[in-house]
């Protein structure tokens, strides 16, 4: 099941989204899409709708080198136990929104990521079988990060913290197997990052179970399961999209703050 958050005409909510290509359709969900899913019987065709960043979520939990290559390329050790960090949630844009470039940085880089969307049941000191039953869905995301000011800073929230620095979307896949599905990055239509969810060292179970020990995850929060090696710099006139297999394709556009 896709569950989308969408712009109509007569306003937004979350809707099921059905069918492929030219004929899609977006199926207006009653109320939030977290307990029972049933439709209000609105329907628009998927192309006079617009895609919003499919969950505003109260925090946005991240994992830092959950891939042996990244954290080899960044020239630092492997975790023994999950890296966590947080992003705001007013970093969160949508599909086709813009990263927008802070002045202050010198090199802001992509991170291609497979992100978690927390259901109904929440989680507060779960265990890993308790933690899968709290996973709504998963989406595409992107863990932009200002590099020059997190080796600066020596902490990572002004890094990673700036508006529309946590790209998300299109939607939440519900039938997603998180187990060996490719995760691409590419800029311009050059491909940068090509992984694999199987590579990770910590899986999203294990990571809600974690997270959970240290904080309550509300449903609609979203947490970033780490991102393969190859980040690189992007500059405003690119492009970036972000591609999970069995989930879809996020993509925007990359422009100045100024």
């Amino acid at each position: 099941m896709r569950i989308a958050r969408i712009a109509h005409p007569q306003g937004m909510s979350f809707a099921l989204l059905e069918g492929e290509g030219p004929g899609a359709m977006a199926s207006e969900i009653e109320g939030h899409p977290f307990a029972q899913v049933a439709t209000t019987g609105q329907k628009w065709a998927l192309e006079d709708v617009r895609l919003l960043a499919p969950i505003l979520p109260s925090k946005v939990v991240c994992v830092g080198r959950n891939y042996a290559d990244h954290a080899a390329e960044q020239d630092a050790e492997v975790p023994s136990e999950p890296l966590i960090f947080l992003k705001p949630s007013t970093s969160v844009i949508g599909p086709g929104e813009a990263i927008r470039l802070p002045a202050i940085s010198s090199r802001v880089d992509h991170e291609a990521e497979l992100a978690i969307v927390i259901g109904l049941p929440g989680a507060r000191e779960v265990d890993k079988d308790t933690a899968r039953d709290a996973i709504l869905g998963y989406t595409c995301a992107n863990d932009v990060t200002a590099r020059d000011l997190q080796r600066s800073d020596g902490q990572w929230a002004r890094a990673k913290g700036f508006d529309s620095f946590c790209p998300l979307g299109p939607w939440i896949e519900t039938d997603f197997d998180p187990g060996d599905a490719q995760v691409r990055c590419e800029v311009n239509e050059e491909v940068r990052q090509l992984g694999r969810t199987s590579q990770m060292i910590f899986d999203p179970a294990s990571i809600v179970a974690y997270v959970s020990q240290v904080m309550t995850l509300l449903p609609g929060d979203v947490i970033l399961t780490g991102t393969p090696a190859g980040v690189d710099t992007i500059e405003a006139g690119d492009n970036v999209e972000v591609r999970i297999d069995g989930i879809g394709s996020l993509k925007n556009s990359v422009i100045s703050r100024d």
